[in-house]
């Protein structure tokens, strides 16, 4: 983390104060704030810095190479774009439908996804804050830290993710960047000897994500007004559910609620999500601005991710996971699953979810099934949604008549978060930054606020319209000579 004190270009003469690198992230970005001579705090801004233009150079590419090339977003989430991918592409090859068993070896693999990126969220990038708290010592607050106060949370977190790890290896054929998933279905199931291989471990996975479960609550409880109060904003909700309401973290229809819990529209068939959902560009992150099209830019903006989905749905179709997001809806009158440090509650129960979830796809018989794909008529455009760890994922392509994709938009699920992971640190530094001395454990309050959300900044930045761009013409003394600005959307 670096200080960036220098006065900023600008008339009311505010002093601006950079955080950059936001560390323990996915990807590149900052925060700048901008702070008057008594250190108040008037603009708090999450800028995301790192350009990746995937939108433009898959153009061009046959869509049977896109679930594979997409992948390359990200190390963290990878399987998520590639199945997200696969389903648009379904779409292109006809295939309304894929057989039971290229359907449940898709949901074996988001599982596994979903088990090792929520882990590794948990304990290698969040725990630090949590156990040693927010402003603790610098040198102590990492994973190395963790591992020598906490081994056994530590240890449990490493093979917890390298459990996941396997369940995507041996449904997608590799760790990170596989191929299994192929449109129209997969291109092998599992064999005996895998599947045995991870049942005997996986009811250990189940007990260890029960724990955390616990922990999570245990630190609830011994800061509960500080936890519920942390960063808190009242926002819109979006999600995916499964037809009788119930969670679907790989399929379902679209449902959003406002602030107060009303359900503004419900099951909606994700392949019109243009209907519901727009994009709004700023000039000063090359991030977009997702809103529900219903409310506008000023009030529609919305959250994604864990939070938003053990609220949004109805039920969660495994026992032990449904019964842990009761106790934490019903907990301290609710208030806690309104709260921004709620997503690391929430991240938990789903983690357990997808543990029971592999457990009871390891029991199927359909996963070492022989029918593995399935084809129809041809089709030009294909969308594609799923529910990564992170939160809702749209993939939209269009192929012309040579296989080749012609136009792609990806709204992931960092890009959803944005407005409110930008109301979060507003909220944050009026409570913990305005008008104080500014040290590194303040500052990472800031960033704590960031990681509840568990962002992946690289997976986030695309391509529309014009990129924003500014230059300044900067003298030897350091005054800003000349300036010229280019928003996104000029």
């Amino acid at each position: 983390m670096t200080f960036d004190l220098e006065t900023a270009a600008n008339p009311q003469g505010l002093r601006r104060v950079a955080i950059d690198p936001v560390s323990r992230v996915e990807g590149h970005g900052k925060v700048t704030l901008l702070l008057d001579a008594d250190d108040r705090v008037h603009q708090v801004r999450l800028h995301i810095v790192e350009f990746r233009g995937f939108e433009k150079f898959i153009q061009g590419r046959p869509y049977w190479e896109v679930p594979v090339m997409v992948q390359r977003l990200c190390g963290i989430c990878p399987v998520s774009h590639h199945l997200a991918a696969s389903k648009a592409m379904d779409q292109i090859v006809g295939a309304r439908k894929v057989t039971p068993t290229a359907d449940k070896i898709r949901r074996l693999m988001h599982f596994g996804q979903i088990l090792q990126s929520h882990a590794l969220h948990f304990f290698h990038l969040c725990s630090p804050d949590l156990l040693f708290g927010f402003d603790s010592d610098v040198a102590k607050r990492n994973i190395v830290g963790v591992a020598q106060a906490h081994p056994d949370i530590a240890k449990r977190g490493v093979l917890l993710r390298k459990y996941g790890q396997e369940v995507i290896r041996m449904t997608a054929g590799k760790r990170v960047h596989g191929t299994g998933s192929v449109p129209g279905g997969v291109n092998k199931s599992l064999a005996e000897s895998e599947r045995a291989a991870l049942l005997k471990d996986v009811y250990q996975m189940i007990a260890w994500s029960r724990d955390a479960v616990r922990l999570v609550k245990e630190l609830f409880e011994k800061n509960l007004a500080f936890y519920e109060a942390f960063g808190r904003f009242r926002a819109n909700s979006l999600c995916l559910v499964r037809g009788d309401g119930a969670m679907d973290l790989y399929h379902g229809g679209l449902r959003a609620r406002d602030a107060d819990g009303k359900t503004l529209f419900d099951h909606v068939e994700y392949s019109t999500y243009w209907d519901y959902l727009l994009e709004d560009v700023k000039p000063w992150s090359y991030m977009k601005f997702p809103f529900l099209r219903s409310l506008g830019p000023d009030e529609g903006w919305y959250r994604v991710g864990p939070l938003a989905r053990v609220a949004g749905c109805d039920f969660i179709p495994t026992p032990l996971a449904d019964r842990e997001r009761q106790d934490f809806l019903a907990y301290d009158g609710g208030n806690a699953a309104g709260a921004t440090l709620g997503y690391h509650w929430a991240r938990m129960i789903e983690m357990l979810h997808a543990a029971e979830g592999i457990k009871d796809l390891l029991h199927d018989d359909d996963i070492t099934g022989s029918e593995l794909m399935t084809r129809g008529e041809r089709a030009g455009r294909g969308i594609g949604m799923i529910e990564a760890p992170r939160g809702t994922l749209i993939h939209h392509y269009r192929v012309n008549e040579d296989d080749q994709v012609v136009r792609a938009n990806l709204i992931v699920s960092t890009t959803h978060n944005n407005q409110a992971m930008n109301e979060a640190i507003r909220q944050v530094a009026r409570q913990y930054l305005d008008g104080k001395k500014l040290t590194e454990g303040l500052l990472n309050h800031i960033e704590v606020a960031i990681r509840c959300f568990d962002p992946c900044l690289s997976c986030a930045t695309h391509a529309l319209g014009r990129m924003p761009l500014a230059v300044e013409l900067v003298d030897a003394d350091g005054r800003v000579v000349d300036e010229l600005a280019r928003g996104g959307d000029e």
